[in-house]
């Protein structure tokens, strides 16, 4: 009765013997043995007792009926020996499977066999295969571009051209617009899928281009665009580790050079084999001609340049070569940004390994150390807080305003320094088991919770020295920067609770939102506010600083009495110029200072601001 070959399911027929899968150098001489001699069935690995009636090279892979000898036409060939691997075979006669008239699964001739070659070393690359840096990080090679994703870009380079070229304000947020229509496209022919998180950042991106559009000094403005590019890149990529938020932005600039090629390629697949092509061609042609032609006709004629003024911003020769290369580089912005939503830089695989464990004694016994130096230290300011600064400053012989400059800073290095410490702390943190991390949290819980009372002390430092001599732009910032800090204590607090896998995306949210909130705030119209109270309740008032602040102080400066309101009007109208910005490049800030200064125009006599009461500096 046939039996169960071992490892297979079918029966083996009465005479058919099953034997291990034979070695590389069995596999040879059967290969090399006639046809007629070979054994006339073989288990192999992959399919347990095939019926294999003419025989055939044994191999482990699976196989198909082969013919006999009879079919095949050729006599029974001498044994040559084996051919080494990379040896030249006959000219014009090819080996193997595929000669004329031999059927694919034909037996082949000895120099067919394949040895297994030799593994290379780990750290090899293959030979003739140099692979990029990136090679770990990059995903698949993004899909052809589709034409919607090239209208987008074209229309970010055309308002690129047109808008920018005055100034940055609401035209940044419409230049913007189609260019995370160009990410959307290109990311869909990708395959991916917008996530929660990648709407909070394209959301957040967007909203932060708006302060441009709100306010007119430029510090705000620039720290705005600044962070919706981050935010953007985050979007993009869809990093959540810490290696993916604070590297992150690097894969708009690795795109740049890599989308100019991916385009181009589109560009040409469209232009020589679509049927859109020629419309194309023949709307970058007429594009091109209307705005040489247009450029000098309109240096030509002053009346003709005066039509085309209204219907274009700008349509002077001079301006032709600025108005290029802003074209370039809407175009050049929009294709990275398109290529990265196609085919994002992995940095989520970038892994930080932990830090060698430490004990307990080596680990712990500096923090415990640490804290009780912080809650010395904030006993002394909570004593002050309440009722000590007569004592404080009769003992050091220093003045209100001197105390308060005096800490200050060193606060606020000391909060940077402690977020340093814990990030180390948490690197060398003992991992052994429950009691290990109870320790940690309860030693770096309470590291937290002091930092904060230094927060608070910082920011108390920093309101006195502003009543003493008022707010500047550079208090504002660090006073800002310090609440910030503290709220990064708190994340990190509640990471310790509740896990730390939201705690990059989470810092990186709240700093976003703090240069939003900073922005929306107007730094400059808080300067200006905060001063003009100060001089309403104490008499003092710096007029020099408050002439170089922009037009979003203007609000504020308008409740001054004369002469000092028409002083610091006088600089800031000034600075804003009589001809107005056009409307795409002119802020809500501008537009109110123009209008307070067309109702009531500063007049300011010879004499009356060197007279005015005011002190030279903020010391």
């Amino acid at each position: 009765m046939p039996q169960p070959c071992r490892g297979g399911s079918r029966r083996r027929p009465r005479g058919y013997s099953c034997r291990r899968p034979p070695v590389d150098h069995d596999l040879r001489v059967l290969n090399e043995m006639p046809v007629a001699r070979r054994p006339r069935h073989a288990c192999v690995p992959s399919a347990a007792c095939a019926d294999r009636p003419g025989g055939g090279p044994v191999s482990d892979t699976p196989s198909t009926p082969e013919p006999s000898a009879a079919d095949v036409g050729d006599p029974p060939r001498k044994p040559r020996a084996p051919r080494e691997p990379g040896e030249p075979g006959e000219p014009g006669r090819p080996t193997g499977p595929g000669r004329p008239g031999e059927p694919e699964d034909a037996v082949p001739g000895p120099r067919a066999v394949a040895r297994h070659p030799a593994p290379p070393a780990d750290w090899a690359y293959p030979a003739g295969k140099p692979e990029p840096l990136l090679a770990d990080l990059r995903a698949d090679e993004p899909a052809p571009i589709r034409t919607g994703t090239l209208g987008a870009v074209l229309a970010t380079g055309l308002l690129s051209m047109l808008l920018l070229g005055d100034g940055l304000a609401l035209n940044l947020l419409i230049v913007a617009l189609p260019a995370a229509l160009a990410a959307y496209f290109a990311a869909e022919q990708a395959g991916r899928r917008p996530r929660p998180w990648t709407l909070v950042w394209a959301i957040g991106g967007l909203g932060l281009l708006a302060v441009p559009a709100l306010r007119d000094a430029a510090w705000p403005s620039f720290l705005a665009v600044v962070s919706a590019v981050a935010l953007g890149s985050l979007a993009l990529h869809g990093c959540r580790t810490w290696p993916g938020v604070l590297i992150g932005p690097i894969g708009l600039f690795e795109a740049v050079v890599s989308g100019l090629g991916w385009g181009w390629q589109g560009v040409r697949s469209r232009a020589s084999g679509s049927r859109s092509g020629p419309v194309l061609r023949a709307v970058v042609v007429t594009a091109v001609l209307l705005l040489v032609f247009g450029a000098l006709f309109a240096g030509a004629d002053a009346a003709f340049a005066g039509l085309l003024g209204d219907l274009l911003p700008d349509a002077s020769v001079g301006e032709g070569p600025w108005r290029l290369l802003l074209f370039a580089a809407g175009v050049v912005g929009a294709l990275a940004a398109a290529r990265t939503a196609a085919a994002p830089v992995r940095w989520d695989r970038l892994v930080v390994g932990p830090g060698r464990e430490r004990s307990r004694v080596e680990w712990a016994l500096p923090l415990v150390v640490l804290n009780l130096l912080f809650a010395a230290f904030n006993a002394v300011q909570l004593a002050v807080l309440f009722g000590g600064y007569d004592a404080v400053l009769d003992k050091t012989g220093l003045s209100y305003s001197q105390y308060a400059r005096q800490g200050f800073w060193q606060l606020l290095l000391a909060t940077l320094l402690t977020l340093v410490v814990i990030v180390l702390a948490l690197r060398w943190a003992p991992r052994g088991g429950a009691r290990d991390r109870g320790l940690v949290r309860a030693v770096l819980g309470t590291l937290c919770a002091l930092t904060l009372v230094v927060v608070a002390s910082a920011v108390r430092r920093m309101d006195m020295y502003v009543d003493a001599y008022g707010l500047t732009r550079l208090r504002v910032s660090v006073v800002a920067v310090e609440l910030w800090l503290g709220l990064v204590v708190v994340l990190i607090m509640a990471a310790g609770v509740w896990g730390a896998r939201w705690l990059p995306r989470a810092v990186a949210a709240s700093a976003a939102a703090g240069v939003l909130a900073f922005g929306l705030l107007s730094p400059d119209g808080l300067v200006a506010e905060r001063n003009v109270q100060r001089y309403e309740d104490a008499g003092k008032f710096d007029l020099e600083y408050a002439r170089g602040l922009s037009a979003d102080a203007a609000v504020a400066i308008d409740e001054l009495p004369e002469p000092l309101r028409s002083c610091a009007l006088e600089g800031i109208a000034n600075s804003l110029g009589s001809e107005p910005d056009p409307w795409y490049a002119t802020s809500l800030g501008e537009a109110r200072a123009r209008e307070i200064i067309k109702e009531r125009p500063p007049t300011v006599a010879p004499g009356d601001c060197e007279s005015s009461d005011r002190e030279v500096s903020y010391r």
